[in-house]
């Protein structure tokens, strides 16, 4: 696409915007400019009261924006500014992609926009406020598959992949990608499958492959609503739901009963002190392992195939232990 005078002008101000600017060399090449050119593109920006910086020598040079003029005439309160804190410490299982980059020059623009009274609380909110980081996900080799897919989705353009499954086959599809989600560190993509006309949860990291057909654009998803399509997962993983009981050894009560596994869920107290958990859930992976992550004190009652899942795993987990190991003794 062939840009005008100020169409280019606009594209040069957003690439000296970012943190730490940009080569002159890469302007030029990126719109097409000699020197002299790039030189009047920079004194007509000047000249509308933009404080742009200019440092080093010839083509090698950064040019940027002075950070204070990025954001003016606004005033975060203390509120906000936890807030942008903690939004940005969610996504730190993206850090090393251009996403991750993107979120952190857009809150680095609102820094002159904190009242002078909180800048020195906003420079020791890491030590005042901590979110703890889960077994997170390595998405540095999928920063460009991440651009294409968040293109994708926001302008709802079909794709192209090539996407490594569990037991590492790799298979071809074609998508409508519908939404991107996090779920534990993790990033995935509601997709319709065009071959089997049925929305499929994507793991983004198994993707070995995205083109994005820049010039298609799916038909609209009458009636996709995300959070209905989650209303019985249990988890990131959608499914058809069953009735599942899990009962709790009265040591493991107070803990489970604290939390919401499932907005279904609802809690009775057994005669003998166990917890009986009821849920309408669909059973997947995810709910296998949460289950046998309880060990002994969580039993499940029904359904009965759920039943004999979680049995095959501990009978096989115990096969995998081989002969028992004997108990240590304690001297008296």
């Amino acid at each position: 696409m062939t840009l005008n005078k100020a169409q280019r002008m606009v594209k040069i101000l957003e690439q000296m915007a970012r943190r730490d600017g940009v080569r002159a060399s890469e302007l030029m090449t990126r719109f097409e400019l000699d020197a002299r050119s790039l030189r009047r593109y920079l004194a007509d920006l000047r000249s509308l009261g933009i404080p742009i910086r200019d440092d080093g020598r010839a083509d090698d040079r950064v040019v940027s924006v002075d950070p204070a003029w990025r954001r003016t005439g606004v005033q975060l309160t203390l509120a906000e500014v936890l807030s942008l804190h903690f939004g940005r410490t969610l996504f730190t299982f993206l850090d090393g992609t251009s996403f991750a980059r993107d979120l952190s020059d857009a809150i680095e623009r609102l820094q002159p926009a904190i009242a002078r009274t909180h800048a020195d609380l906003a420079a020791q909110l890491d030590t005042k406020f901590l979110a703890v980081s889960e077994h997170a996900k390595d998405f540095r080799e999928s920063s460009d598959i991440i651009d294409d897919l968040v293109s994708a989705v926001v302008y709802d353009n079909p794709i192209a992949a090539r996407y490594r499954r569990v037991g590492g086959i790799q298979r071809a599809y074609h998508l409508h990608p519908y939404t991107l989600a996090t779920y534990r560190q993790g990033l995935y993509v509601f997709a319709l499958d065009v071959q089997e006309h049925r929305v499929k949860t994507f793991a983004v990291e198994r993707f070995t492959e995205v083109v994005r057909r820049r010039s298609e654009r799916f038909p609209d998803p009458r009636g996709w609503n995300p959070r209905a399509h989650l209303a019985h997962a249990f988890g990131i993983i959608a499914g058809d739901p069953e009735d599942v009981v899990v009962v709790f050894r009265a040591e493991a009560a107070t803990y489970a009963s604290e939390r919401t596994w499932h907005p279904t869920q609802t809690f009775r107290t057994l005669s003998d002190g166990r917890l009986e958990l009821r849920m309408r859930v669909t059973v997947s992976a995810e709910l296998v392992q949460w289950i046998l992550g309880f060990g002994a004190d969580a039993v499940v009652t029904g359904p009965p195939a759920l039943v004999r899942r979680i049995q095959d795993q501990l009978r096989d987990a115990l096969a995998r232990y081989g002969e028992p190991v004997a108990p240590a003794t304690t001297r008296g």
